[in-house]
């Protein structure tokens, strides 16, 4: 288990020549790590496009917290892991109306929401 006390670790930045930023694994990363990987988990194992959405929906607010987290401890002065995090926020609201209507549209269609019947919209 890890401890709940910060430990630095180093990225690096593209080559080796690169300088490093460093950053503490806290338990919110740690937790963002958590619910990426219940939504990728939920994602590859659901049998229902809505439960896939859902899932999709939660990975991308494990990435907002992520955004938010490493921006607090990097530049706590500038606002720019919010700025992303609101971007991620309307592209995550766009994509649940557009997948939620094209749910309908294929329930309407087939009568089913499982991800099995979905070879049926093969031409």
């Amino acid at each position: 288990m890890v401890s709940t006390e910060a430990v630095n670790h180093v990225v690096s930045v593209g080559s080796a020549a690169t300088a490093a930023i460093p950053f503490a694994f806290t338990p919110t990363l740690q937790l963002a790590l958590v619910l990426f990987a219940l939504g990728f988990v939920g994602v590859l194992v659901s049998r229902h496009l809505i439960r896939a959405l859902m899932c999709v929906e939660l990975m991308l607010n494990a990435v907002n917290l992520v955004l938010i987290t490493l921006n607090a401890q990097l530049a706590p002065s500038e606002p720019s892991g919010q700025i992303f995090a609101i971007f991620v926020l309307s592209i995550a609201a766009a994509e649940s109306a557009v997948g939620l209507a094209l749910v309908l549209a294929y329930y309407k269609q087939q009568g089913s929401i499982e991800v099995a019947h979905l070879n049926a919209l093969n031409g």
